[in-house]
């Protein structure tokens, strides 16, 4: 028993150990983001909070359009995530659960697809948004990327075992077309798959920096990567202090999106493990 004791406290003082870790990146950026450059640059490094927080936000503020272009930023991933969660788990019911011809053949040109690296698509989608007139817009940052391989392998990974043949067979016989057994069969069930996907589309737009770079040559419609990368020598010299604070602000809603998917893909894990 002692042995065994010992060795649940030694894991659990491992975890914690991992846990204040990946926390110190994150802590970090708040101590930063109150100090000026000179403070950051210091050594020993100053490993408490200061007090030009105020400071820094005002000259971000003064420096690039934050809230408009956080607004951008919100609007395009928004609007991925939204896109992305319904065409990716459409495709993915069909090659889940339904057979037609050259099925397999698809979706192996779906998979070599998903291995070409996004930079190789970069001249021809930009190409391709020039001849249409959208560079220069959030559109052409919102509809290239309404769909992406990815999303569809996991989510027909994922519902190829969370959706039963049985449930589908009985819906037929209730006179569920294929629709209906989309919407009321299939999405209740892969939940935490679709929370999982969304946090993981959205995180990535927000994040997305080359792409709007390249497309969104209106001043106006940049998105908040792109902001954030003007403030380096905005005022001659680097002001790390403020574009700490700017990374920090930019968090926020990342955070509050990862707690609102994981809340709802922790909860309905465990109602399917309690069904």
């Amino acid at each position: 028993m002692k042995g065994v004791r010992s060795g649940g406290v030694g894991l659990h003082a491992g975890l914690v150990l991992g846990v204040l870790l990946s926390l110190f990146p994150f802590y970090w950026t708040v101590v930063m983001s109150t100090h000026t450059s000179t403070e950051i640059f210091q050594f020993p490094p100053k490993l408490l909070p200061g007090s030009h927080f105020d400071e820094n936000i005002g000259k971000l503020f003064d420096s690039v359009d934050f809230f408009g272009s956080m607004l951008n930023s919100a609007i395009v991933a928004g609007s991925v995530t939204f896109l992305v969660l319904f065409f990716d788990s459409l495709a993915a019911f069909v090659f889940a659960k339904f057979k037609f011809p050259g099925r397999k053949l698809l979706f192996l040109v779906m998979m070599g697809i998903f291995m070409v690296p996004a930079q190789l698509q970069a001249i021809p989608q930009f190409v391709i948004m020039a001849r249409i007139g959208w560079i220069g817009s959030l559109t052409a940052l919102i509809v290239p990327a309404a769909a992406n391989a990815f999303g569809i392998f996991w989510m027909r990974q994922y519902m190829s075992g969370a959706i039963h043949d049985e449930l589908l067979d009985a819906s037929k016989l209730d006179g569920c077309g294929f629709l209906r057994q989309y919407w009321h069969v299939a999405l209740p069930v892969v939940r935490p798959g679709l929370a999982f996907l969304g946090i993981f589309t959205f995180m990535a737009q927000w994040n997305d920096y080359a792409w709007p770079l390249i497309a969104l040559t209106n001043p106006d419609h940049v998105t908040l990567q792109v902001a954030l990368s003007q403030l380096n020598g905005v005022h001659g010299t680097t002001d790390y202090g403020m574009v700490m604070t700017g990374a920090l602000l930019a968090l926020i809603p990342l955070l509050v999106v990862f707690a609102i998917g994981a809340r709802q893909m922790i909860a309905d894990l465990a109602r399917g493990a309690i069904r």
